[in-house]
């Protein structure tokens, strides 16, 4: 057949569609006359699906399209090819509109769960399994690590095995969403000797879209681990510490004013502490320390621009322990201020966060303890210089009770900064480091400072598997001995 000619088939199809054409083109110009009554059925829509905003789209066009060049005996029939052509024509406006419906969700759609590639094209990125209105990416992961400590001249290792899992539950409602993440970790010792570190986190969220300008979030979680040993609160030469279960609860309601954003939130939290074992077994009860705290928190901010938003935010708050005096005679009940001045930033992908100054202040129930202020630095950066790159930066500034007799407790000032970057498409390389200082502002104590530095890679073998590998060491400065702890870890996480 020669390339250069033309199939009638093409042929009949191109002719549909110019006389298509010419037809639509000729509407404007009979609209604007007085046609008789038999004249003005001839212009009715040939597609409901084109012209008609209370058509289905998902109806079949060309039956559609048949249906109306039977309307009316004065309508002129359609050939195979004229229907055909308005058919495509009405395909591609249908989809238009299914379109322009979709956009009406509030929320995205939680993407593909068994196709070959992920939302974004990634092969290595699980996709999911569909729980009904619900997208489940569950992973879990075993290894093996090694941990040694060493406190002045003296130290301990071991060799443990680690399960840990990871999950996260996300709605995919076209209002409001519900999103609940938890993660958990479990060691035993294999060999040698130290305290085991187990975890275990879980947090939901369920953001209600109140209105166009209104958005509340409702919040809950728990979260379970074991006092570090280097902590100023820890007891002395137990051999296993306190296990610390915290539960907390909030509301938060945003109101868009203009220009102006108010958020107004309430926070409940909840900490109890179990008991800790000394060398010789027997337990020591740590209920004294157990207490629930309230706080109510304002925020106002001006929008400059959708990037940039200034803020002032104040808070109120108190704590009441369960016990009114602890087991050394004082009131640690307390009452809570802060105040400070940010901004919020938000360019994209590239760069978004939020950095903020102020100042907090707690005040004890008990007159023989001092009231603690400090100059308070809160925020979180992400920074994508390339695609493929990240860096993570957090600042954190907690006021802390003691447990130490006539001391209020102590400031501590944490920085957390987090490197990863991509040395291939399936295979990522990390690099973090933290720094904490705490400040005893109180007391004759002398500050503590935590140094901690680490490195991994993780390595996809498909979309299923991934072979995981990290070092870290962490270093506590103290008036006494100091601390050095170093950790190894190789593991293999199943996810989907």
């Amino acid at each position: 057949m020669d390339r250069g000619a033309t199939s009638p088939r093409l042929s009949r199809r191109l002719a549909g569609l110019l006389l298509a054409g010419t037809v639509l083109a000729a509407i404007p110009a009979f609209a604007q006359q007085q046609l008789p009554a038999e004249t003005t059925t001839f212009l009715q829509p040939l597609n409901p699906l084109v012209d008609d905003p209370d058509a289905d789209p998902d109806a079949d066009p060309a039956d559609a399209a048949t249906t109306a060049t039977t309307t009316t005996t004065t309508q002129p029939a359609l050939t195979d090819d004229q229907a055909g052509a308005l058919a495509e024509a009405a395909d591609e406006t249908g989809a238009i509109r299914r379109t322009a419906r979709e956009g009406e969700r509030l929320n995205a759609r939680e993407g593909n769960v068994d196709n070959v590639t992920s939302e974004f094209g990634d092969p290595y990125e699980p996709t999911g399994i569909h729980l009904g209105a619900f997208v489940l990416k569950p992973s879990l992961s075993q290894g093996i690590g090694y941990e040694k400590t060493k406190t002045g001249s003296s130290s301990e290792s071991r060799s443990f095995s680690e399960t840990g899992f990871r999950g996260s539950l996300v709605s995919d409602w076209s209002r409001h969403q519900l999103s609940i993440v938890a993660d958990g970790v479990y060691q035993r010792n294999l060999s040698g000797s130290g305290e085991t570190e187990p975890e275990f986190n879980i947090n939901s969220d369920l953001r209600l879209d109140l209105s166009n300008d209104t958005i509340a979030n409702l919040t809950a979680g728990y979260n379970f681990e074991r006092e570090n040993s280097s902590d100023p609160n820890a007891i002395d030469g137990a051999s296993v510490q306190s296990g610390v279960h915290n539960f907390t609860a909030g509301a938060r309601v945003t109101r868009d004013f203009g220009v102006i954003r108010g958020t107004i939130a309430t926070d409940v939290e909840r900490e109890i502490y179990g008991s800790a074992k000394l060398a010789n077994g027997d337990k020591l009860s740590l209920s004294d320390r157990n207490f629930t705290e309230g706080t109510i928190t304002g925020r106002v901010g001006f929008e400059v621009s959708p990037a940039l938003i200034p803020y002032l935010e104040a808070s109120v708050g108190r704590s009441i322990y369960d016990h009114k005096r602890d087991s050394l005679g004082y009131e640690r009940s307390a009452a809570t201020l802060g105040a400070r001045a940010g901004v919020e930033v938000d360019l994209g992908e590239k760069l978004r966060g939020e950095l903020g100054i102020g100042y907090q202040r707690s005040a004890f129930d008990d007159n023989r303890l001092k009231a603690i202020e400090a100059v308070a630095i809160d925020g979180s950066i992400f920074w994508s210089p390339q695609r493929g790159t990240d860096l993570r930066l957090g600042l954190n500034t907690e006021i802390e009770p003691s447990t130490s007799a006539g001391q209020s407790g102590y400031v501590a000032y944490e920085t957390t900064a987090e490197l990863t970057h991509e040395l291939r498409e399936n295979l990522v390389a990390r690099l973090s480091g933290a720094y904490t200082w705490r400040n005893f502002p109180s007391s004759g104590s002398s500050d503590q400072n935590v140094y901690l530095v680490g490195t991994g890679v993780t390595w996809d073998l498909n979309r299923w598997l991934a072979l995981t590998g990290d070092v870290s060491y962490e270093l506590t400065t103290q008036s006494g001995p100091d601390t050095g702890i170093t950790r190894a870890g190789i593991g293999l996480v199943l996810r989907r």
